[in-house]
């Protein structure tokens, strides 16, 4: 009687590994559920009937049995109910994968299993994501058209009205060479961009201090900080030194300072200050404007954002795109808030020298 039992082990542990080969090669979730579910009740109870032909000698004995197999029944029914309910599950999440092709604004129930619920959060989180990229990308192509548009427009009428005789090339030279210089700007500006998105940026570090960097900004805004009538202030730890490429890092505090300029009145003040760290330098520029919206803190390190789309503000609407670009390219992160006091506060971290 052991050796029978041995035996029908072993047939069983074999036939159950064979199956389960078997049911891996089944094309859908739901055929595979369907054969697990049969696997899971006939291979038990194929070897429980082996097993009563040899041992059970009384009809009570073969009621037992049926009984037995009337239950397996009933599991399996049970078992492909369950799997029906999860194949029509990801059956919904593949026809909202399709329509999405179509339409970015698809999304899904969260409903169901906790898997289930997890797997459609996820979609409808890639969906939104898909559809802040492409709104963005729209956003991007329309303000570089625009921007790259106006100066051309003005050079156009410039040479038109120097080709009909109505000035003199002369007298409109200065105005031909600022727009060449604010295009020249934008192209300089959109591939310095392209090239940080792309990661096809490279940087030399090396040791700085970011006292001389401060300093040289301030310096090359200190006319027009005077003209507006705002207090330059800088309060730098003569220690602070970064791990950096000193020309990125002047380029980003410099797209600060000026974006804290231009939004601070007249009587206020733009102040820088860094502090160091065991790991990490951490560079601030202040300002006493008037603070940013919920939707400028969101948005403002995104391309061509200004805080005031209907105001034909100065720049490309890159700089802090840019900012942001390079500082991460240094391993630092950059964020915006308001400060307590009234105005804006924008921070970003440098890896420690």
């Amino acid at each position: 009687m052991i050796l029978f039992a041995l035996l029908v082990a072993t047939a069983t542990l074999i036939a159950g590994v064979a199956a389960a080969f078997a049911i891996r090669r089944l094309p859908t979730v739901r055929l595979q559920l369907t054969g697990l579910a049969l696997l899971a009740v006939l291979l038990p109870l194929s070897a429980v009937v082996a097993a009563g032909i040899v041992m059970f000698q009384s009809g009570h004995d073969l009621t037992i049995l049926v009984v037995a197999a009337g239950s397996a029944c009933a599991a399996v029914a049970a078992a492909l109910l369950v799997a029906r309910r999860i194949a029509a599950g990801l059956s919904g999440l593949v026809e909202a994968s399709g329509d999405l092709a179509g339409d970015l604004a698809t999304r899904v129930e969260e409903r169901g299993p906790r898997e289930h619920r997890a797997l459609a959060r996820a979609f409808n989180e890639m969906a939104a994501s898909l559809e802040r990229l492409f709104e963005a990308r729209r956003e991007l192509v329309a303000w570089a058209s625009h921007d790259l548009r106006t100066p051309l427009a003005n050079m156009q009428a410039i040479l038109e009205a120097v080709d009909d005789g109505l000035a003199s090339f002369e007298e409109y030279l200065p105005a031909l060479h600022d727009q060449v210089r604010t295009l020249s700007a934008l192209i300089d500006d959109l591939f310095e961009l392209a090239r940080i998105d792309s990661g096809a940026l490279t940087l030399q570090l090396r040791e700085a201090e970011l006292s001389a960097i401060v300093d040289s900004c301030l310096r090359g805004l200190q006319a027009e900080a005077h003209a507006r009538h705002v207090a330059l202030e800088a309060s730098v730890d003569p220690s602070a030194a970064a791990r950096c490429e000193p020309e990125k890092i002047e380029r980003v505090l410099f797209n600060l300072l000026t974006n804290a300029l231009r939004h601070t009145p007249g009587d206020g003040s733009v102040a820088v200050r860094v502090e160091p760290g065991d790991e990490v330098v951490r560079v601030t520029v202040e300002d006493t404007g008037d603070g940013l919206s919920p939707e400028s803190l969101r948005r403002m390190f995104e391309d061509f954002w200004r805080g005031d789309p209907a105001r034909s503000s100065p720049g490309t609407g890159l700089g802090l795109a840019i900012a942001r670009g390079l500082v991460e390219a240094h391993g630092g992160r950059i964020w915006a808030e308001n400060r307590p006091g009234g105005g804006a506060r924008v921070s970003f971290t440098l890896p420690a020298a």
